[in-house]
């Protein structure tokens, strides 16, 4: 057995170079993130659409059919919090609307405006919005029944608009205003 040298304290060598090395690598990525720069996985991440989305419908309803129209919507399960507005016109008296988000019911089970003509989109000049909150990660569901004896047809659009302004996209904060001798105001 070899008696340790240095009086039995261990010998911890440090390589200066790559300490610098390394300390130099977070400096620069430290940098980088502060001035806005991003990978593309993390911008895919975070992005959030920041302008009001619109789908319509129009479906022809048998007697005693029902419908939910955003079923397969890209956002029926918005992953962003929002505002949305529903628009409906049936085509005859009789169908009847439920309009849900979150759990939350915006309608309970009630007629649909009639008069509209069938392949004519609602507009906010002769319909009246049901307008609500579409929560982060629930599900939007509106649901059409005809109870009648016949065949109604029913128009109709939602629009979907983010709240808080969207969200990343490469957005920055302005820099402070600077007054005279570039000092902060």
């Amino acid at each position: 057995m070899v008696p340790p040298q240095n009086g039995g304290r261990k010998v911890v060598r440090v390589n200066i170079l790559k300490v610098t090395r390394n300390l130099v690598a977070l400096w620069l990525l430290a940098m980088l993130w502060r001035i806005g720069f991003r990978t593309t996985a993390v911008r895919l991440a975070t992005m959030v659409i920041s302008t009001p989305v619109t789908f319509i419908w129009s479906s022809a309803m048998l007697t005693g059919t029902t419908f939910n129209p955003l079923t397969d919507w890209q956002y029926e399960t918005p992953d962003f919090d929002g505002m949305i507005e529903i628009f409906s016109r049936a085509t005859a008296v009789g169908l009847l609307e439920t309009i849900t988000s979150a759990g939350d019911t915006l309608k309970q089970e009630s007629p649909v405006q009639a008069g509209g003509t069938a392949g004519t989109t609602p507009s906010r000049l002769n319909t009246e919005p049901v307008v609500g909150r579409a929560a982060k990660f629930q599900k939007v569901r509106i649901g059409y029944r005809n109870p009648t004896g016949g065949t109604i047809t029913v128009d109709g659009a939602i629009v979907l608009t983010p709240l808080g302004g969207g969200g990343g996209g490469g957005r920055r904060r302005a820099a402070p205003a600077r007054g005279r001798f570039g000092r902060r105001r």
